[in-house]
């Protein structure tokens, strides 16, 4: 399991993001305070607060390639 903070500060990064994660198999969730949604959910990507990063929780024993393709919204 890795985490990591990523930003998704506009409708067009939000869609981006959403088909790159639909190509993995792995579990991957997004929280913001106490609320958790998939990763995979546009839906539920809408109900965060994207107004600030929001963290990206992958949970495999192989993350590395899902951080990898993901690291245009990852923010230090």
């Amino acid at each position: 399991m890795k985490s990591v903070k990523v930003s998704l500060a506009s409708i067009e990064a939000v869609r981006n993001f959403v088909e790159v994660v639909r190509k993995f198999n792995e579990e991957i969730d997004l929280s913001s305070g106490r609320y958790v949604v998939d990763a995979k959910s546009i839906m539920g990507i809408f109900s965060l607060d994207l107004l600030s990063p929001i963290t990206l929780t992958v949970h495999s024993d192989d993350c590395d390639k899902v951080i990898d393709a993901l690291k245009e919204f990852i923010v230090e």
